[in-house]
């Protein structure tokens, strides 16, 4: 299973057999279970959620065979992880990582030693499931600052009130994990709602043209009471917020590499199959200087995503360094897709082919995790020493 976009080794130099066995069984899984009905579920705006016992089964997190002296996995086979499923599909990749990546996160560095020890093995069994709420309606980038939802003493509980929204997995999840700030002090804190608790309401959004089999959810807490219990103690400010994120930091570089690697392989077998003027037209120059532009931009991709993670790995990774990647590596992956979109013509815009589906998707990539112009202006403020941002 040679990646066709790692021209410089990095899956060989940097995984040990016992993780590449694993990435390979990872993908087997999805060309059997997923690749025939990608394309009917992602027209129809169909959540694969059955798939998550068989990710489940296939032990990508808690095999023995994985994980290093410390019991964690190592960072290069985290973004490999995330490459391959990039590489097939976004929305599967948010179904599997907003869970294992995202909420699993959260949990492990915010709650406390019983509740870790609790809820973990459930989480990347996904025997109990949950997603992250954040953001809000009137607050994407500035939620920090502009944070509404607030959770109430109320006696030995707490009551929350608020807005959540573009929430993924959240009408598919056991557990919300509630970011609110305190009516007292104005601090973040976070909480363990179960999506069925009175006061809790859960709505789909629909109309997307991006990641459409990923349940993206507006979510509506009315005065939703919680116990002590369900609130993560370590999580006392948005400071402590910013640090748990901070360790995801580099993943996105990995996304975006994973999708514009999956985004070339579907425009090279289209080039390979489709004929014009009595041959493929990926002998053609014009065809071929696209699928050139494509591999560069992924394998440039690829090798940041590296670098990043190497940064991370000794916690080295700075704000500024993972905006400018965010920022480069979505623009880089817009292009690419473009590109691809380009190769299948009129075929580029029907889903069968994939083209239309990473097309569509980048968009996604390109928004989420901080816009293209919030970072700019992260990495403006550190080259200049001047920042740019207005309240």
């Amino acid at each position: 299973m040679d990646l066709p976009t790692d021209l410089l080794g990095f899956r060989d130099e940097l995984l040990r057999d016992a993780e590449r066995a694993k990435l390979d069984a990872l993908r087997r899984f999805l060309e059997t279970e997923a690749r025939p009905h990608l394309a009917d579920w992602w027209e129809r705006g169909e959540s694969p959620a059955h798939l998550r016992a068989g990710l489940a089964a296939l032990g990508l997190e808690d095999d023995p065979a994985l994980t290093g002296e410390d019991g964690e996995l190592s960072a290069a086979y985290v973004g490999f992880k995330h490459f391959e499923l990039q590489r097939f599909d976004a929305s599967i990749g948010t179904l599997y990582g907003g869970q294992v990546g995202m909420f699993r996160t959260v949990v492990r560095a915010g709650g406390s030693p019983a509740q870790v020890a609790e809820l973990d093995p459930l989480i990347v069994r996904f025997a109990r499931t949950g997603c992250f709420a954040l953001t809000e309606p009137a607050h994407g980038s500035d939620v920090a600052r502009g944070l509404e939802t607030v959770a109430e003493r109320d006696g030995s509980a707490w009551r929350i009130t608020g807005r959540k929204r573009w929430i993924g997995n959240a009408s598919i999840s056991d557990l919300i994990l509630v970011i609110a700030k305190g009516a007292d002090d104005a601090q973040a804190k976070a909480f363990l709602v179960p999506r069925t608790a009175a006061g809790v309401t859960v709505e789909d959004i629909t109309g997307k043209i991006a990641l459409r089999m990923v349940r993206n959810a507006d979510i509506v807490l009315d005065g939703v009471r919680v116990e002590e219990s369900a609130r993560l103690p370590r999580i006392e400010s948005f400071a402590d917020l910013g640090r748990i994120l901070a360790q995801l930091r580099y993943v996105v570089a990995w996304n975006a590499a994973g999708m514009q690697a999956g985004a070339y392989e579907a425009a090279l077998g289209y080039a390979l199959r489709r004929e014009q003027f009595g041959r493929p037209i990926a002998g053609f120059q014009l065809v071929q200087e696209k699928l050139a532009r494509m591999l560069g931009n992924a394998t440039a991709t690829l090798a940041l995503a590296v670098r990043l993670t190497e940064l991370q790995a000794r916690g080295a990774l700075t704000a500024e360094a993972a905006a400018l990647a965010k920022d480069w590596t979505a623009t880089r992956t817009r292009e690419t897709v473009a590109l691809g979109r380009e190769i299948g013509g009129a075929e580029g815009i029907r889903v069968e082919h994939d083209l239309a589906r990473f097309f569509a998707d980048a968009e996604a990539l390109y928004t989420f995790e901080g816009t293209h112009e919030m970072n700019a202006l992260i990495v403006g403020r550190a080259v200049t020493g001047l920042s740019a941002f207005t309240r």
